[in-house]
């Protein structure tokens, strides 16, 4: 393989799409369908829910970057650590440039990204679906506990409380799983300059899902819309290069659009880089340093109406109303206090005096302030809450609010984030989760249910009214099974979706089951997995079916070992008898010891047991008997006589000898009937014997009657033996 070019491009293509968006499913028929919902009927293997998007994604680019300066003779693609490849150059051996090169080459990493702008790749698709399992069936054991408690209980308030306790629980879980598992090590010596730090990269799903910080919300806005995250972080690449960082209108422009939203550590920061702060200015700028503190103290006091902070962050938390408005009182007291302050006369850089007056303002609510520091609506939206309405209570109020800065500060592109939290905004719970199964896909619309329903009892009403369009479901268990056949469709998830479809109390075993009739029967490994599912949700009618299925197929496809166990293991009665007619056509018309040899392995496979191995465990009898016959023989066991005898009998009691064998396994026993010493059988044993010949001669003449392939005078034999024994056997009981 040979390349002229120094830069080869190399195209990873995704095996899995990750968009687990899906339209949903409808019944034309307008009553629930005896199919699954939205069984395609016309696909060829059938079975899907939902028609699985067949579009594939685009090739996914990765540019290959090299030093080698002559042309590219091989390359050898390995993997490396984690999600990088590990490339290997080389160049041509024989070949020698004018540069001296020598042969060789040179070894590149390309990193495969698992998702760009913000999405997730599929590798933490699958951590994420496997993670959020057991608090999904946790959450559903706590709802039916407390459920069945409520039915003994008239009390609706404990239920609801000890609901939303459980709700709120379940909600962190999930929140501290969409969050990267490896966090940023935290360098030993901070840099004094960088005001912006996120401890791991925020994602739309973690966004939609969480309560988040409007700077988790700006980070993902940036890279379409105006945001205070994007005026910071273009501030910041030029931090390094500013000398008089005060003389920099930008300074105090990002300063006032992160206090409106309340990035209260980042202001704070950005103040102590103030030049005044430096120690051959403080003579000079005594003043103008005492403001800038001043300023900065009062920020990291502002109260926060907040049970907690986390470490780090600057305010004062109150969990009382009362306590909070006192402290808010006092300290905008002393905002107005340090704005009627003569100091600002005395303040020579007029910069800071207007950058701080304006700050001043935002903190007291000064709306045309706060306008002016905003990009968006939403980052308007935050402010009021901060400086202007704290109090605000009721969706209703805020989505009224909302809607209003939506028409004072619109932005040019609707983003996904911002349609969802008009949604919720508007408590439209039908809304939310048709933008979550749009734009977030299924899981999200899955694990969202019980948090966007709880508490509210029209939202639970909405979410459990049975559809006629969907077959007599739920919305609640229609999204489960939509998430149920995405988990499915893929080989490394498959076996979570019991899960969710179990959950589902009309069509979720159904589908179940169908799952488990779509696993490869031929793969023991997963069949032991389905099986062991199946234990567990006690689905013992559908075990038996799958064993029966497999055992059919391993028999059918030459597998007669494990066709037969796994019959067995299904107590299949009725497949047993007809595999055993079969092989007793293969064995032959006689069961000779050739003949025989030929299914050792298979009558070792049948063991002892034959209530479960329909006529099959006659083999097993005939070889232990053909041993003790054997024996006698040999004259090698003086107890085998008696033993070949009771085998013998026991052959010919058993109803799975069949009659075509009958008069095969008295010629073979001549020796045992016309024992010289005395008569091995008593009198019921010979009749025994002599009725089964009379059957089995009778037979003969039937249609379909399978000669054996024994000597003419072998009838005539064993009937002069028996009736030889039967008088012996007289005389001696006599």
């Amino acid at each position: 393989m040979r390349f002229g070019v120094d830069s080869i491009i190399l195209a990873a293509r995704a095996t899995v799409p990750h968009s687990l968006s899906k339209p949903p499913i409808k019944n034309p028929n307008g009553h629930r369908s005896s199919e699954m919902p939205g069984l395609n009927s016309d696909s060829g293997d059938g079975g899907e829910l939902v028609p699985l998007s067949t579009k594939e994604k685009a090739p996914v680019v990765y540019p290959l970057r090299y030093g080698l300066k002559s042309r590219v003779h091989k390359l050898s693609i390995s993997w490396g650590c984690g999600n990088n490849l590990r490339v290997t150059v080389l160049r041509n051996p024989e070949a020698r440039g004018d540069d001296g090169e020598e042969a060789g080459g040179e070894v590149a990493n390309v990193r495969l990204s698992g998702g760009e702008d913000g999405e997730i790749g599929d590798a933490q698709w699958r951590r994420i679906a496997y993670g959020s399992v057991s608090p999904f069936a946790l959450l559903q054991s706590r709802r039916n506990s407390i459920s069945s408690l409520f039915k003994m209980d008239t009390s609706p308030s404990l239920y609801q409380t000890a609901w939303w306790e459980y709700v709120m629980e379940y909600s962190k879980e999930i929140k501290s799983l969409l969050s990267d598992s490896v966090s940023s090590p935290v360098p030993l010596i901070e840099d004094p300059k960088s005001v912006i730090k996120t401890a791991e990269e925020p994602t739309p799903l973690k966004a939609a899902y969480g309560k988040m910080f409007v700077l988790d919300y700006d980070v993902l806005l940036s890279s379409s819309h105006p945001t205070i995250y994007s005026k910071l972080e273009d501030f910041q690449k030029e931090l390094v290069g500013l000398q008089a960082i005060e003389d920099d209108p930008r300074y105090w422009e990002v300063m006032s659009s992160a206090l409106s939203v309340g990035w209260l550590e980042i202001v704070v920061k950005l103040l102590h880089l103030h030049g005044s702060y430096q120690l051959d200015q403080l003579g000079n700028r005594e003043t103008e340093n005492g403001l800038v503190e001043a300023v900065a103290v009062l920020i990291s006091k502002m109260p926060r109406m907040r049970p907690k902070l986390e470490a780090g962050m600057y305010g004062e938390c109150f969990a009382a109303k009362p306590d909070f408005m006192k402290t808010r009182e006092r300290w905008q007291s002393q905002i107005t206090k340090l704005e009627c302050s003569a100091f600002w006369v005395q303040c020579a850089h007029h910069q800071t005096r207007d950058g701080l007056r304006n700050m001043l303002k935002i903190m007291m609510g000064n709306a045309d302030c706060l306008s002016a520091a905003t990009s968006n609506w939403m980052e308007l939206f935050v402010s009021h809450f901060l400086y202007l309405r704290p109090f605000t209570k009721g969706l209703e109020g805020m989505h009224n609010l909302a809607q209003k800065f939506v028409q004072s500060k619109p932005v040019s592109t609707s983003h996904k984030l911002l349609r969802l939290l008009i949604g919720i905004l508007g408590e439209n719970t039908e809304v939310v989760l048709a933008v979550c199964s749009k734009e977030f896909g299924s899981w999200m619309v899955a694990h969202a249910m019980e948090l966007l329903t709880a508490g509210s009892e029209e939202g639970e009403a909405l979410v459990h009214e049975e559809q006629r369009n969907f077959g007599g479901i739920n919305m609640e268990e229609l999204h489960r099974l939509v998430y149920a056949q995405v988990l499915s469709s893929h080989a490394l998830t498959w076996q979570i979706a019991p899960v969710y479809l179990s959950s589902c109390e009309k069509q979720g075993l159904g589908l179940l089951e169908l799952l488990f009739y779509k696993q490869p029967v031929q793969d023991n490994q997963l069949l032991i997995k389905s099986l062991e599912i199946c234990r567990l949700y006690e689905l013992s009618y559908v075990s038996a079916k799958l064993m029966k299925i497999s055992g059919v197929h391993h028999w059918k496809h030459g597998r007669k070992g494990s066709g037969i166990f796994w019959l067995q293991q299904a107590r299949d009665e009725h497949s047993l008898k007809v595999i055993s007619q079969q092989l007793f056509d293969s064995v032959g018309k006689s069961l000779s010891d050739e003949s025989l040899k030929q299914w050792e392995g298979l009558v070792e496979l049948l063991g002892s047991e034959s209530q479960i191995s329909g006529g099959l465990d006659f083999l097993h009898k005939y070889r232990d008997f053909k041993r003790s016959l054997k024996l006698v023989n040999d004259g090698k066991a003086i107890d085998a006589v008696h033993e070949a005898v009771e085998r013998l009998v026991s052959l010919m009691k058993s109803p799975s000898t069949p009659q075509r064998f009958w008069l095969p396994l008295l010629h073979d026993s001549l020796k045992l009937l016309n024992w010289p010493e005395r008569s091995l059988l008593n009198v019921a044993q010979t009749n025994l014997m002599l009725n089964k010949l009379q059957e089995a001669s009778m037979a003969r003449i039937r249609p379909g009657f399978i000669e054996a392939d024994l000597p003419a005078q072998a009838v005539g034999s064993v009937r002069l033996a028996l009736a030889t024994n039967l008088g012996r056997a007289f005389l001696e009981e006599c």
